[in-house]
């Protein structure tokens, strides 16, 4: 069920038990709680079933159990000997009374001394007891719906306006309860944690209004060469806000880890250990005290941090080392944060198979086709990924320019010739802020593995920048809103600067990746969606061909390929995913035609 009608039920069935006047004012809500947790376990992996009025194991008699689905999907029918519920126990009370007291009873103690977790509730306000870094117990997350037993009855006789404040925080809250003590090992499960958490911040900024993010989204714009109108703009500028922060802390996490640190990491300290100019500033002018403390964030960064601290480091980072493990970690993050997000920008998974075969297939057209004998290795080579994501294309194509230096036996020049390509010509440009955080990342230990890593002054060739503007010289308007924006965010602008040097200075060779099929969530500037116009000359006054379909965002990635190709090098290679109509149907046809 979807999380607005979980909550929206739960709410009318806890008014419509109290609107009989004879119930009991703790358990005859029980069915109401346990209905609520079970419905919300449907989207849990790994699945816990949550089971009221639990026998006495030498502690009392819970109130409800968290199981696990090893403990209750047993073959047997008849089980012998009772478990202990692995995802913890409930203790319940009446609307009336006050959670976090509860929390500090004897019986709560009792609890987590046998089950070393306790969810304590009276149906409106939630409490989670576990157990610190020493093991001693210690509230951890905590939610309330309403302030008072009065606010929350009269705000139940609402229940679709109550859900509707509160149904994504509070169901990622109780997901994250029913998973508090699941190992966190993987890729996915970081991603997972993290994305509810993101989406706990995003309604936490939905409600809150402040003047300082307006400087923040207007600099956004001007840098992006977009404009964030309208309800799925300004769902755009937060996603990106959002993302920013989290994936900061989970870079600076990495490479805190990285670098051998004992102790927990602390997210307050990311921005010590973030080397890109831009992000660095983004997160310093969000992560502010008084920003952080206006838009009610602090606690949620604090159980983020937390949750980082309990991964299984030696789990995850078996597989980092292999390569994967951050590179393809991005689309899971966005499926679990927002998904419609996720579509409209085309971000998909590329298995690192198709990657590999078309960075080797490029390599094998420089040497075979152009006469270029060393491929992208050579240093007249300049390569660009338009949409590179995590940097998956970029890192492929720096080990196959590793692979062929060694070859030639170049030995201790094989670092420095690496470390120049990695910073001059091969190019990435990336539009959302988290993937550019992680490509960041991913080539900046790449080089650190490979003995050549990057100084505190220097930074690889992604740029965090629209990539179908900024081709032209500017207009005069356009210089005078770039020095507006040099002033209030010299960061981004330097960023700008440097992108618009590699678009109109670099002899681009090589055009790769997976460019996304649909537009993202803005208004394109009249430079974008002109920049096709070239193909639909004639098509309609001589052709009589309708030319919407060459609208199509993966048409404009190809017109800049062809363009870097034709107009500034007169030849090179492109390599794209793309989409099958590309191939098929009547564009097709058209693009013969125009060609």
């Amino acid at each position: 069920m979807e999380p607005l009608k979980t909550v929206e039920s739960y709410i009318s069935d806890l008014r419509e038990i109290r609107a009989t006047g004879a119930a009991v004012k703790e358990t005859s809500y029980y069915r109401a709680l346990e209905k609520l947790m079970n419905e919300i376990d449907d989207s849990l992996k790994p699945k816990v079933r949550c089971v009221m009025q639990l026998k006495n194991q030498g502690a009392g008699m819970p109130d409800g159990g968290l199981f696990s689905a090893r403990q209750f999907k047993r073959k047997s029918s008849t089980p012998t000997e009772p478990e202990n519920p692995e995802r913890g126990v409930i203790e319940v009370k009446g609307t009336g009374d006050d959670a976090w007291l509860v929390a500090d009873s004897k019986q709560v103690s009792k609890y987590w001394q046998k089950y070393r977790q306790v969810l304590v509730t009276n149906y409106r306000d939630f409490v989670l007891v576990g157990q610190d870094a020493n093991g001693q117990p210690v509230k951890l997350e905590t939610y309330r719906l309403a302030e008072s037993e009065e606010e929350f009855w009269q705000k139940a006789n609402n229940p679709s306006k109550l859900a509707a404040e509160q149904a994504e925080q509070f169901t990622e809250y109780l997901k994250r309860v029913m998973l508090q003590s699941a190992a966190i090992a993987t890729p996915k499960d970081v991603a997972w944690f993290l994305a509810s958490y993101a989406k706990d911040a995003r309604s936490r900024i939905d409600k809150t209004e402040l003047p300082a993010l307006k400087q923040i989204r207007q600099a956004l714009e001007e840098a992006l060469g977009v404009s964030f109108e309208g309800k799925k703009g300004d769902g755009f500028f937060k996603s990106a806000l959002i993302q920013t922060l989290f994936y900061s802390i989970f870079s600076a996490w990495v490479l805190w880890h990285k670098q051998n640190k004992q102790g927990n990491f602390q997210w307050q300290m990311a921005a010590c250990n973030l080397h890109v100019p831009t992000i660095k500033a983004l997160f310093e002018k969000v992560a502010t005290p008084t920003n952080l403390g206006k838009l009610d964030l602090v606690e949620v960064l604090d159980w983020t941090g937390d949750a980082l601290n309990r991964v299984d480091t030696e789990a995850f980072f078996s597989q980092f080392e292999e390569g994967r493990a951050v590179q393809y970690f991005y689309e899971p993050f966005l499926e679990a944060f927002d998904p419609k997000l996720r579509k409209d920008l085309g971000v998909w998974y590329t298995p690192p198979e198709v990657v590999e075969y078309m960075v080797e297939r490029v390599d094998g057209v420089l040497r075979e086709e152009l006469e270029i004998s060393d491929g992208l290795a050579d240093p007249n080579v300049y390569i660009l990924d338009p949409c590179c994501g995590t940097g998956a294309y970029l890192v492929e194509v720096l080990k196959r320019i590793d692979a062929t230096l060694e070859e030639k036996g170049l030995g201790v020049l094989v670092g420095s010739q690496l470390k120049e390509a990695a910073k001059n010509r091969v190019f990435g440009f990336e539009i959302l802020t988290a993937p550019f955080v992680v490509a960041h990342l991913q080539l900046g230990l790449l080089l650190q593995n490979l003995g050549v890593p990057l100084l505190p002054s220097e930074r690889v060739g992604v740029y965090l920048t629209n990539a179908l503007t900024g081709w032209e010289p500017p207009t005069e308007e356009a210089k005078v809103r770039y020095k507006q924006l040099s002033l209030n965010f010299p960061e981004l602008g330097e960023e700008k600067d440097a992108a618009d040097e590699v678009k109109r200075g670099k002899p681009i060779l090589v055009v790769l990746g997976n460019p996304p099929y649909n537009a993202y969530a803005g208004t394109s500037p009249a430079e974008e969606d002109g920049l096709v116009d070239v193909y639909k000359e004639g098509l309609i006054e001589k052709w009589k061909i309708n030319t919407f379909k060459l609208n199509d965002l993966y048409v404009r990635f190809f017109r800049l390929a062809e363009r870097c190709i034709s107009e500034q090098t007169g030849k090179g290679v492109v390599s794209y995913i793309s989409n099958f109509s590309y191939l098929g149907g009547c564009l097709m046809w058209q693009c013969e035609n125009i060609f």
